[in-house]
């Protein structure tokens, strides 16, 4: 992983905002949908979720977005949909921002995730139930920001994926042990998060 960006006296060519999908079926029901056979068709936004994006969109405090890149999983194409309508922007697939994956843990309760960040705060590197390991997923979501990086210059890039890669990217730009990724306040569906700019 590039360490350009954990440097505070980094100039960024582009703003970011970091946006987790809103509240989806897959929340609702208490699962774990992590892979992309579970992810990619199914598990939208819930009702709760649609609502989520009126309210975000009908109060919209940010920087207008001027491109939008998102994770593939329909939980994060119908957020990011959501918001490119309301902005009349195309939308570009990124599977760099998917979900972490959680291997065994896949399609079980939500409540194994504290087992999973209990293991973090040990090891960036753990794979313990065949989980994606922390320092995999911030290598990608790091990749996905210097690719746009040099891409666009100017641009308001809307991110749209999940809370635990983007919980793990904010760790690593802050440049803190990505052990410590879930110390930081989680982020909540439908939220944002500037970056840069």
């Amino acid at each position: 992983m590039s360490n350009t960006f954990l440097t505070p006296s980094y100039h960024w060519r582009n703003r970011y905002l970091l946006m987790r999908h809103g509240h989806s079926q897959a929340n609702a029901q208490g699962k774990i949908i992590s892979s992309p056979e579970r992810g990619l068709t199914s598990y939208g936004l819930s009702e709760q979720g649609e609502q989520q994006l009126v309210d975000v969109l009908a109060q919209w405090s940010w920087p207008a977005p001027t491109q939008v890149v998102h994770s593939d999983f329909l939980r994060t194409t119908n957020t990011a949909a959501r918001v490119a309508a309301a902005f009349g922007l195309s939308m570009t697939q990124e599977v760099r921002l998917r979900e972490r994956h959680f291997g065994e843990l896949d399609g079980q309760a939500d409540h194994h995730y504290p087992d999973v960040w209990a293991f973090d705060a040990q090891s960036a590197e753990h794979a313990q139930w065949q989980v994606e390991p922390v320092s995999r997923v911030a290598a990608r979501m790091c990749a996905v920001l210097e690719a746009l990086e040099q891409r666009f210059t100017g641009e308001t890039v809307l991110v749209v994926s999940h809370g635990d890669p983007l919980q793990i990217l904010l760790a690593a730009l802050a440049g803190r042990p990505l052990t410590q990724h879930r110390e930081q306040p989680a982020l909540l569906p439908a939220s944002i998060t500037l970056v840069g700019g």
